[in-house]
């Protein structure tokens, strides 16, 4: 995909869920393809390989990692509803972003 700048490493908040979407995981990578690769052949984390998470349902782009990290917190406060209207806006058929 080809996400780095040249002034240093892009930051990445993503959102995965399981094949029916009820239940959802947020993350923070600096490499988005290598770590939605991990998630997929079950290197990610222990909650994603427990409840199956692989689906990319939501992404965003920061210029750098830290400025993702400061999402990726805010987004973990979040309630899981406004977590799934942030998702149903760019993405409302909630279509595997990955394919």
């Amino acid at each position: 995909m080809g996400y780095r700048n040249s002034t240093g490493k892009n930051g990445f908040v993503y959102i995965l869920s399981n094949h029916s979407r009820n239940v959802i995981y947020t993350g923070v990578t600096s490499e988005l393809d290598e770590r939605i690769l991990d998630h997929r052949f079950g290197k990610g984390s222990r909650f994603t390989s427990k409840y199956n998470l692989k689906v990319l349902l939501y992404f965003e782009k920061y210029p750098n990692i830290d400025e993702a990290i400061e999402r990726e917190k805010q987004l973990k406060n979040w309630h899981r509803e406004w977590k799934f209207n942030l998702i149903k806006k760019s993405n409302p058929e909630l279509k595997d972003l990955w394919d």
